[in-house]
């Protein structure tokens, strides 16, 4: 008796062992890599957030994927102070902000030009990008690029980006978006030799930003925990791993104007945060 009781605990501690080690992103990362400085958790209505940009006076705009409605959160009183409608509910993945105007990405590759979000009497205008055309898309990465009068847009996944992902670009003047990526990312680029999967799974753009101060981009993998930082022309840079119990699932990402870092994670086991994320450099 005792030895089947014996047995039972030894497949019991091998099975707990075999499901923790499953689920544990491969990889190399270390708390010495970044530091997260302060941590906002969200209130329920935005558990599902998927995209922030910063607005200014400590104040983020957010939206979340099931509801066509932006959310300005202070993260000075930690409360939401105001909401504006765009559109009913879909999968809406990204959220850039451009002086008054906000532009919401949903996964198909659908712009919602929101102009003065923040008034009274928003106007809603759809644009319909090139990139709505492509197999299978799912986009989920949008941010601003003011200097050079554009959104840029980033691909996860689709019939045509296994082995690499694409990231286009919305021309603001014209209002219209190109055919062709402004750059592809490799996923057989050596930077991401230390993830150890399928090619195809190396790396899946979730958000994208533009450093206000380095013209680098910021690239976010929420499916895999990790941020891959480029040049200006794409080239990626460098990677960080995160560890999942600090990145629950991060979608969104943003920079102060002074180039603070601030990753949005939706709920999972703890509430939806937002996060002010410290990077250490290795070339720096």
């Amino acid at each position: 008796m005792k030895k089947i009781i014996f047995g039972i605990l030894v497949l019991a501690v091998a099975g707990v062992g075999y499901f923790s080690f499953k689920e544990k992103p491969s990889g190399e990362y270390s708390e010495e890599n970044y530091k997260i400085l302060q941590k906002w958790d969200l209130p329920e209505v935005l558990n599902e957030i998927s995209g922030i940009a910063w607005i200014g006076n400590n104040r983020v705009a957010c939206v979340q994927d099931e509801d066509g409605i932006i959310f300005i959160y202070n993260l000075k009183t930690s409360e939401i102070e105001g909401q504006t409608s765009f559109g009913n509910g879909g999968d809406y993945e990204g959220i850039a902000v451009i002086k008054d105007d906000a532009y919401v990405l949903r996964s198909d590759g659908v712009l919602f030009e929101v102009k003065g979000f923040t008034g009274k009497n928003p106007q809603v205008q759809k644009h319909v990008t090139e990139a709505n055309n492509f197999s299978k898309i799912n986009l989920e990465g949008l941010c601003a690029d003011p200097e050079n009068n554009r959104l840029l847009l980033a691909v996860k996944e689709g019939k045509d980006f296994d082995e690499q992902k694409g990231v286009y670009v919305f021309n603001l003047h014209k209002k219209d978006s190109n055919k062709d990526p402004l750059f592809m990312l490799r996923l057989s680029d050596p930077v991401f030799k230390t993830v150890k999967t399928k090619l195809k799974e190396k790396f899946s753009p979730g958000e994208i930003g533009v450093h206000p101060n380095t013209g680098e981009y910021y690239i976010l993998d929420g499916t895999r925990p990790k941020l891959l930082i480029t040049e200006k022309d794409g080239t990626p840079k460098e990677l960080f791993m995160f560890k999942p119990q600090d990145f629950g699932n991060p979608e969104g990402l943003t920079f102060s104007s002074d180039g603070d870092l601030y990753i949005s994670n939706e709920a999972e086991d703890a509430p939806a945060n937002i996060l002010q994320v410290s990077l250490n450099h290795k070339n720096k």
